[in-house]
Parts: structure tokens; sequence; C-alpha cells
């Protein structure tokens, strides 16, 4: 809009203007070719700040990474096809003589892992069975003579027992008293060892409820099928 007022009134005499019409003329045109020059430069900004586009779309995510990752092999048509990719990816196949050295290998290191999980190694235990704590319950435990572990023989007998009509309501009286001492001897078993885990470790965390049911548990067992194997006899001092 300024470049055309200036147009307009480029021929008018203005009374405060002491100029010539030559000298209006000249300004005009020096005002002209400066709006043409600004004009260029609005153009020239215009096509420089314009992007050019790539021509093609934008490829997804899932296109790229397939692109990166290579060719993907198709899926086997027939089960021979199948087969024969399994085999492809097993490698060579071992001859009978080196599948059963590797078989008595992997025998021979599960014997020795039980084996040193029954001496008691600390590698080989189960996470239950962990840490000085239930060591020294174990301990407590194969140290004592308790009445639970009359329970898998005496469940064995009761079944027997219960093929006898003649004596089988006796069986179950006799089981019912059975269970009460069961009880009794568990909850004796339980204060006692968490008892001494307190005095010997004082700084421990573990007890209540969790440990009575570890050594009430272990007590129920026959002491020849207690897993880690007794390391005290009945009746040494723990």
């Amino acid at each position: 809009m300024p470049v055309a007022r200036s147009n307009i009134l480029a021929g008018v005499k203005l009374p405060w203007k002491n100029e010539t019409p030559a000298e209006a003329g000249e300004a005009t045109s020096s005002s002209a070719r400066a709006a043409a020059d600004a004009s260029a430069d609005g153009t020239t900004a215009t096509a420089t700040r314009t992007t050019q586009g790539k021509g093609r779309p934008t490829p997804k995510r899932r296109e790229a990474e397939a692109r990166r990752r290579g060719p993907v092999t198709p899926a086997p048509t027939t089960r021979a096809e199948a087969r024969a990719r399994r085999k492809e990816l097993k490698g060579p196949r071992k001859s009978r003589a080196e599948r059963k050295v590797d078989g008595e290998s992997r025998k021979n290191a599960r014997a020795e892992q039980r084996q040193k999980m029954m001496d008691g190694d600390e590698r080989y235990l189960m996470p239950r069975d962990k840490g000085p704590v239930r060591k020294y319950v174990r301990d407590v435990v194969d140290s004592r003579r308790n009445f639970a572990g009359l329970f898998m023989p005496f469940a064995i007998l009761l079944i027997v027992v219960m093929f006898l009509p003649a004596i089988a309501v006796y069986a179950t009286l006799l089981m019912l008293v059975f269970a009460v001492f069961l009880v009794i001897d568990g909850v004796i078993l339980g204060r006692l060892v968490n008892k001494r885990v307190r005095e010997r470790f004082p700084d421990s965390t573990d007890g209540g409820f969790a440990l009575g049911w570890y050594s009430f548990s272990r007590s129920m067992q026959m002491r020849f099928m207690r897993a880690p194997r007794p390391q005290v006899k009945p009746g040494d001092a723990v």
C-alpha cells in the first residue's frame, strides 16, 4: 500500500514541498525501484524458506526395521522342508556314542549336585534351606527325638487297619488322638526353635510362624528321607 500511495501523489504539487517536477519524478522512480527491489527480495526470501519435497512418502517404522534386518526367510511349505530346517538349526547330528557320552556326563553332574546338596553345601541348597539360621534349625530338629517323626509309619499302619471293619472305629479314634499329640509336639518344637534362634542370632529377621513351620515339616519326615542329610545324631548338644 505505501508504494501505491506514492504513485498517486507523484504528480501533485504539495504546498510544503519546494521540489521541482523533475526532482519529484526522480524521487518517484527511486521509490518504484526500491519497491521493486523489496518485492524481489521478499520473493527470494520466500523461495529460500520453501523446502523442496522428497518426492516419495516417508517409510513406516516397520518397513525401516525390516530393511535394516535384511530379507526374511520364507516359512516352510511342507513338513519335509520344516524337518530339514530344524536339522539345519540344530547343527551336525551327533553319533550314538557321542550322545551316550553327553548323557552320562549330564547324569554324573546331576548326581554330583545332589550329593553336595545332601551334604549341606550352600551353593546347591534350595533357597528355603540356605543361611546359617536354617542350618541351625535343622541341627536342632535332627538332635531331637520328635513325636512328629512317627507320622508316616502311623499313616501307613492306619491305611492297612482301615480295611478291617472290625477295628475301623478304633482306628479313627486313634487317629484323632495322634493328630492332637502331633499338633502339641509341633507347637512345642516351634517355640523351642524360635527361642534358640533369638538367643543364637539376635540380629536375624528369620523367625515366627515361618521358622516354626520349617522345623515342623522337617520333623515329620523320617530321618533317612530328610534333605539335606542330618549332620548331628539324636541327643547331641547343639
